[in-house]
């Protein structure tokens, strides 16, 4: 259904901290952008049809590839979307940005290194110095809950859209990740490129909740395999006539992974500081680390590690193939191991990446995680790369695929602890 949700107008209050979370400023990309904007080393241009999009985008290197069309009526924005008129999201590894056609404002989740997901408006009026407001507590009423592992997040969700864009609730919903299979994928949303014999559920429009109920049962929904979105809607004012669904599936990766790294810095910071207190109290050396304490960092580290190497992921049964630049796109950014190989290269016959490894393991965010929970995770990835750990959790990984990975890291990640290399 949505990405994220801003529900409400601007209120001015200062976002709520979840338990754990960092004081202070933050220095996610948007908020670096306000500050160059403000020391007027740059600024945004605004032009007619787009507003500040495509000036925004540049500034903070989003490829128009990545656009994503929803026109599920799910942003407070709800009045200017319809299946004539999908909203667009945009989005690189740190930024999320959505765009509404006569919408007033630019709706930003930016990633924020030690706070995770950080929401923004910018409103569509032509200023010297475009002020982004930092937006709370309305804003958390979805996107701090169960959803998001009680963390600040993202939401990707799939409905059953009437042919207004709104959700047939009562037919049911579901939150996408790695895991959902494709059949349960996108509802509410427009998919261009081919899957083969596989069904998805974007692309359609559901008449009632028993034509719902009868989609679900179909094998044959008639929304997969739609190159030209043209068919369905003016694509004429958007950035590009696509809607990727390579671009989709790595949105909805992505969003998982930032949710889990958020909630798992959070959670360590908070059982460090409970554990700080607690040893004050009690009189014991500072650092002294409980067992209580090594269960609580256990517990919150574990999901990311298990995400990030795709365990349980859906595989796929047939080629997908999108119909924009975004895949090539994607991939160039990669870094590459001396010989060429990097987590960013696409698998899309069988799964959705060749190493199947998250690329988010060299984001700022991931990086920024407290030293013990960077620790955990990196011991957790060696055993079950060296086949220490082979669980079932971790079929999905042949002995070539963690060979690979293990090398790929070892030649590009830098901060890798010593026993790796030996």
């Amino acid at each position: 259904m949505i990405a994220w949700v801003a529900l409400a107008t601007v209120n001015g209050r200062a976002a709520q901290e979840p338990a754990g979370a960092e004081p202070g400023a933050v220095h996610d990309p948007v908020a670096q952008l306000q500050r160059r904007i403000d020391q007027g080393r740059t600024t945004l241009q605004f032009e007619p049809k787009h507003g500040y999009l495509q000036s925004l985008l540049r500034e903070l290197n989003v490829p128009a590839s990545s656009q994503s069309l929803v026109f599920s009526k799910t942003s407070f924005q709800r009045d200017h979307i319809s299946p004539w008129r999908p909203r667009a999201l945009y989005f690189n590894d740190d930024v999320y940005a959505g765009w509404v056609q006569g919408g007033d404002v630019i709706e930003l989740a930016s990633i924020d290194s030690r706070q995770g997901a950080i929401f923004y408006l910018l409103k569509q009026e032509a200023a010297p110095r475009p002020q982004f407001i930092r937006q709370s507590f309305d804003c958390m009423e979805c996107h701090q809950s169960a959803l998001t592992h009680d963390v600040p997040g993202l939401i990707i969700r799939s409905v059953y859209p009437d042919s207004d864009g709104q959700p047939i609730l009562t037919a049911g919903t579901f939150l996408t990740s790695d895991q959902s299979p494709l059949k349960e994928r996108w509802g509410g949303w427009y998919a261009s490129g081919t899957c083969g014999r596989q069904r998805h559920m974007a692309n359609v429009i559901v008449e009632d909740e028993e034509h719902a109920d009868r989609l679900g049962r179909d094998d044959n929904i008639a929304g997969a395999n739609i190159k030209d979105l043209g068919r369905l809607f003016p694509t004429a004012p958007y950035l590009t006539p696509d809607s990727d669904i390579v671009a989709l599936m790595v949105f909805q990766h992505q969003a998982q992974i930032h949710n889990l790294i958020s909630r798992t810095a959070i959670e360590v910071r908070a059982a460090l500081r409970d554990e700080a207190v607690v040893n004050q109290a009690l009189g014991q050396p500072a650092g002294q680390r409980s067992a209580s304490t090594v269960e609580r960092i256990e517990s919150s580290c574990e999901p990311l590690v298990k995400a990030m190497l795709f365990s349980g992921e859906a595989g796929l049964t047939d080629r997908v193939a999108g119909t924009s630049s975004f895949a090539k796109e994607f991939a160039a950014r990669g870094v590459r191991d001396p010989k060429g190989r990097s987590l960013r290269d696409f698998d899309l016959q069988h799964r959705l990446f060749k190493y199947p490894c998250s690329y988010l393991i060299y984001s700022d965010s991931f990086n920024e995680m407290p030293a013990v929970a960077r620790e955990y995770v990196y011991h957790r990835l060696f055993q079950v790369l060296t086949g220490r750990d082979d669980a079932r959790e971790f079929a999905n990984l042949s002995d070539d695929d963690r060979d690979a990975i293990m090398q790929i890291l070892r030649a590009t990640k830098h901060d890798l602890p010593v026993y790796w290399n030996r």
